[in-house]
């Protein structure tokens, strides 16, 4: 192992006494993106005003910014671009596959994908009307439900909540024997652990920059469109920014050249500013260190709590290979046994109905941090010290 996760570590603003294993929910701050912001609004936005777009290279943030997002998971270079929301790019992705596979008018996705994508995709069929479904399946069961009448498979490749993961090229070989097309939501995989979207033949993939990539809350997502179907690929939300020239100002819409297509509205300057400066962190990390680290934090915990709270039960797939870099364990009262967890400086979270969920993030967590979290959690499980009315109270977010 090469990586430094030692050096990397104090690239971030951790607050004192508190051991974050959250950052598959949010990141934390890296300690440049204060500074990054902070010059934008004074020195771009309050000095240039807006001859920002062009004295300091607003409009080609978010192609920039996509492509260093592109070096982590595995995508060609000019194939990723920034901006809006996931469930935005998650609709965009969606309807261009389903109208680039005529004839067929299935979305297939697993019961444990995030909901909000199963959202997106309903509520895309029931607008296309007869002839366009959604189906799901068990995670286990995608394979073997991919057929000849499905036209896009749309997974979230490493499950939110047990941190199960996907054989993204088994699925993407089985997608394309049939003729269908995959979108993939890398959510919970971009900066967690390597992937490679070119290698493994995705069509379509998505994802968000605030959990693992640490741009701060409501940072932007970006879509990846394979560099053979850009040219294919319709923008089903024709925003004047994914325009071939947005500032001809043309009553008719003509697509952008490659992946600046799926551009929409205009670009969230500050957001990406704060992701461009929190990328510097990747600099100089091999992703395959980060990997190796990342599950022998994972194994390390689940040891220690096994050992020492019998009571939960593993949700997290063992075999490392089925898994993301997150651990998820079972408790009838997770959310309150968090809540508890959460007032010692242990900062996981709650996902219902009784999952209780740990991020592991080698950038920022080592060793010690994960000895202690492990000892903090054995004993309030031993001591009970859950079980009170404080901590049963259900908050808004969990």
């Amino acid at each position: 192992m090469t990586t430094d996760f030692a050096a990397t570590k104090r690239l971030f603003d951790l607050p004192a006494g508190v051991i974050y294993l959250d950052g598959n929910s949010l990141g934390p701050l890296p300690k440049s993106v204060a500074e990054r912001v902070a010059q934008t609004i004074t020195a771009e936005w309050g000095q240039m005003l807006i001859r920002g777009w062009n004295a300091a290279g607003w409009m080609d943030l978010p192609a920039r910014v996509g492509d260093r997002v592109a070096r982590l998971i595995g995508a060609e270079p000019g194939s990723v671009v920034m901006g809006d929301t996931l469930s935005i790019k998650v609709y965009q992705a969606l309807a261009s596959a389903l109208e680039m596979v005529p004839g067929r008018g299935v979305i297939l996705s697993d019961t444990g994908n995030f909901p909000s994508d199963l959202y997106i995709a309903d509520g895309l069929v029931r607008t296309l009307g007869p002839g366009h479904a959604l189906r799901t399946v068990a995670p286990e069961e995608v394979l073997a439900a991919i057929d000849e009448t499905v036209a896009v498979v749309m997974l979230t490749e490493t499950d939110y909540r047990t941190g199960r993961r996907h054989d993204m090229a088994a699925v993407a070989a089985r997608a394309h024997e049939v003729g269908a097309l995959l979108v993939w939501d890398l959510a919970h995989s971009a900066g967690a652990f390597p992937v490679h979207l070119a290698q493994d033949g995705a069509d379509f993939a998505v994802g968000c920059s605030y959990k693992y990539l640490n741009s701060g809350p409501g940072g932007p997502a970006f879509i990846y469109v394979a560099p053979r179907h850009q040219a294919r690929a319709r923008p089903a939300l024709s925003g004047w920014l994914g325009h071939e020239a947005p500032f001809a100002f043309d009553l008719d819409y003509r697509p952008g050249h490659g992946v600046e297509r799926m551009r929409v509205g205009t670009p969230p300057i500050l957001q990406l500013a704060a992701l461009d400066a929190a990328l510097d962190v990747w600099e100089g990390v091999d992703l395959a260190d980060l990997r190796a680290a990342s599950l022998a934090l994972q194994d390390r915990f689940i040891a220690a709590v096994e050992g020492g709270c019998p009571e939960l039960r593993l949700a997290t797939p063992r075999a490392h290979a089925d898994r993301g870099s997150q651990v998820s364990f079972r408790h009838p009262e997770g959310y309150a046994i968090m809540q508890a967890l959460i007032a010692e400086g242990v900062i996981g979270d709650f996902r219902a109905p009784d999952i209780l969920r740990f991020g592991f993030t080698p950038l920022y967590i080592d060793r010690l941090d994960v000895d202690r979290a492990a000892e903090i959690l054995v004993r309030i499980l031993k001591t009970g010290s859950w079980d009170r009315p404080e901590f049963k109270a259900r908050a808004r977010v969990t």
